[in-house]
């Protein structure tokens, strides 16, 4: 069977990293790669992570399986981080949630449920999106489509295209929307935008559902949540994938979870039981390591005032590394406004130059990014700013 095989194109940010690696040059700069770097280059494990997994080795004393839905304990408070510990759908028994193999795994498993619901469902995303979305609902048996989201040309939201768009959804489809730090473009919806979206799904009647893989890294734990909290309050039915990939630094764990809100308790428990079911014909057992590091986290009062300190310290090196960068774009005399990328948010921002300058960014200079000229806000640092802000100063 495998002669019928044709070679797929290798992944562009993968391809990247060899590249990178390969690269002999002192002053080489990756910026291609989405994870969180300290000023050193390192993706360091969190110190209360450190404590919490040493709390789990010490107490662990099974490895049977736990469950195709996850360790009871992670599903209740990461719904109470990611819906509020008070939110009426979780007050009234309409939230289910299980564990996942991160927020990808989320995301499948989501993708598997809808088309449960639906065979051949519409699911749209935004124009752009991360990169995996398409191929992942596409393999689920989704229809994928688009809606404006990212004016490339004046560096905005399309928000009036966005919402013109949004108002011919069909009731039977599905929305998917970012919850915060948007990825790739690092433009989110304002709090006043999130209630207008909200509003016209509860108007429209297509189901949303909300990706949220960096809460924390916008602007605080509770304020990237705004969307998530607000649309649960205002519609029947609703899915959120969310994951810990990202603000407990716990990338090879692969922990994220799939949470279902149904009009009800009796049509949550049902759902459940489909989204159980996709489970066990996907992946039978989620994970537990990831999920027990969280959960101890979250459930100690000490522990989680860390992580929330630890959090913020991330959070504020990527915000700064925006505001140093658009300083030194100027500082090397560039005209062009950069403005837009102190004001985004999150781990990525199109920095807004051609492939062929993109090229040569990487053949002349050593700095790495894709093609689209998104870059990863993480990948600068004090030492290589200066270095970087006068290459990109070079090919404009």
């Amino acid at each position: 069977m495998f002669q019928y095989l044709s070679a797929m194109p290798a992944d562009p940010i993968l391809g990247l990293l060899t590249k990178y690696r390969q690269d002999s040059h002192p002053q080489k700069v990756d910026l291609g790669v989405g994870v969180y770097k300290d000023p050193q280059g390192n993706t360091p494990i969190l110190a209360c992570v450190k404590t919490a997994e040493k709390f789990r080795l010490d107490s662990e004393t099974t490895k049977v399986y736990i469950g195709p839905t996850g360790s009871a304990s992670f599903n209740e408070l990461t719904s109470a981080l990611a819906f509020g510990s008070e939110h009426p759908a979780l007050n009234a028994g309409r939230i289910r949630t299980v564990s996942t193999p991160g927020g990808t795994g989320a995301l499948r498993v989501a993708a598997d449920f809808i088309a449960r619901c639906k065979p051949g469902a519409t699911i749209w995303v935004s124009d752009p999106t991360w990169a995996n979305h398409t191929g992942l609902f596409q393999a689920a048996g989704l229809t994928v489509k688009t809606y404006p989201y990212y004016d490339y040309q004046n560096k905005t939201l399309r928000f009036d295209d966005m919402l013109a768009t949004l108002k011919t959804v069909g009731k039977d489809d599905v929305v998917l929307l970012h919850a915060c730090c948007h990825n790739p473009s690092g433009q989110d919806l304002t709090q006043n935008q999130w209630d207008q979206v909200v509003a016209l799904t509860k108007d429209c009647g297509f189901m949303p559902m909300i990706d949220m893989a960096y809460q924390g890294f916008g602007d605080g734990v509770d304020e990237d949540a705004y969307g998530v909290r607000a649309m649960a309050a205002a519609v029947d039915n609703m899915l959120l994938a969310s994951s810990c990939s990202k603000n407990f630094g716990l990338y090879r764990e692969r922990i994220g979870a799939c949470s279902i809100i149904a009009k009800d308790s009796a049509q949550a428990d049902v759902a459940l039981s489909v989204l159980l079911y996709v489970v066990r014909c996907n992946y039978s057992m989620p994970p537990a390591h990831g999920a027990a590091i969280v959960e101890t986290i979250l459930g100690s009062v000490e522990l989680k005032a860390q992580w929330l300190e630890e959090l913020k310290v991330m959070r504020d090196r990527i915000n700064g590394n925006r505001a140093i960068l658009v300083e030194k774009l100027k500082q090397n005399g560039v005209d062009r406004d950069f403005s837009f990328i102190a004001r985004q948010k999150g781990m990525f921002s199109f920095l807004g130059i051609d492939e062929q300058q993109v090229a040569t960014l990487m053949q002349d200079y050593s700095i790495y990014m894709v093609g689209s000229s998104r870059i990863s806000i993480a990948g600068i640092s004090e030492d290589n700013v200066d270095y970087l802000a006068k290459s990109i100063a070079a090919i404009l």
